[in-house]
């Protein structure tokens, strides 16, 4: 299972300082969680085709096999919640989005 993360930063947020955050936190933090096989964070450039922005800025996803164990002992647990709640000082209106590869 995957969890795709989508959203921009809030107002005020330095991109330089969100960008270090992730390195330095955030990628170890979770990228250290033994439900989590991988985790990368993409910033969004421009539309392949049309005009105008991508509708956000940035676009995480977590490769996540156990995700029923993941949601029931990592997610509310110290590790996660800290995370979370210094990812929420950065980010606007996050949408959390479980899915799953069509084979």
């Amino acid at each position: 299972m995957q969890l795709i993360l989508l959203y921009s930063l809030k107002d005020g947020v330095s991109r330089d300082d969100f960008h270090n955050w992730v390195r330095t936190v955030d990628y170890p933090t979770m990228r250290g969680l033994a439900r989590v096989e991988s985790f990368k964070t993409f910033e969004s450039k421009k539309l392949l085709m049309g005009e105008g922005e991508p509708s956000v800025g940035y676009v995480e996803v977590f490769d996540i096999p156990d995700l029923d164990g993941f949601m029931a002992e990592d997610l509310g647990g110290d590790t996660v919640q800290g995370v979370m709640g210094q990812f929420m000082g950065f980010a606007e209106a996050p949408e959390f989005i479980i899915s799953e590869e069509i084979k």
